[in-house]
């Protein structure tokens, strides 16, 4: 069994039926039991922005809501979370009391720390088409970077 954490540009890559999801589905298979997949409720929010900045139409919403009642997604109002969240920030700016960062301070966006946050709590896989989260990897939680632009 294997627990996975799918972040927003996943969700959409499904949502649209992208080769990339297929890759997904068939290398790691998070939906197939027993497996587990879930999201954050920052990616959902990310969703429903991108839907109202790009004027999505009903029928993408309803997909886009359906798919999403599939997916079981975690509240980051949680101590864990938060605390978590301070901790993945300050390892990305180079201020982790105990964790060093071996490179160059890393600006991450406030959403992407909040989804690394739930992830590293949820103690799952974050697969990911954002390469932002990949200096965490094998330090906080384990990254899988998925290429968004793959073509056959």
């Amino acid at each position: 069994m294997a627990r996975y954490f799918l972040d927003t540009g996943v969700i959409l890559g499904y949502l649209r039926s992208a080769l990339y999801a297929e890759v997904i589905e068939k290398t790691y298979s998070p939906f197939s039991p027993p497996n587990i997949a879930a999201m954050s409720v920052v990616s959902r929010g990310e969703l429903v922005s991108l839907a109202y900045r790009h004027k999505w139409g009903m029928p993408k919403r309803t997909a886009l809501e359906e798919l999403l009642k599939k997916i079981p997604q975690v509240d980051i109002n949680n101590d864990a979370i938060i605390q978590m969240y301070g901790e993945v920030e300050a390892f990305s700016q180079g201020y982790h009391p105990v964790k060093s960062l071996p490179m160059s301070a890393r600006n991450m966006g406030k959403n992407d720390i909040w989804i690394a946050a739930t992830a590293v709590v949820s103690n799952a896989t974050l697969i990911t088409t954002d390469k932002d989260f990949n200096h965490l990897d094998k330090t906080f939680l384990q990254v899988i970077y998925i290429d968004s632009a793959l073509k056959l």
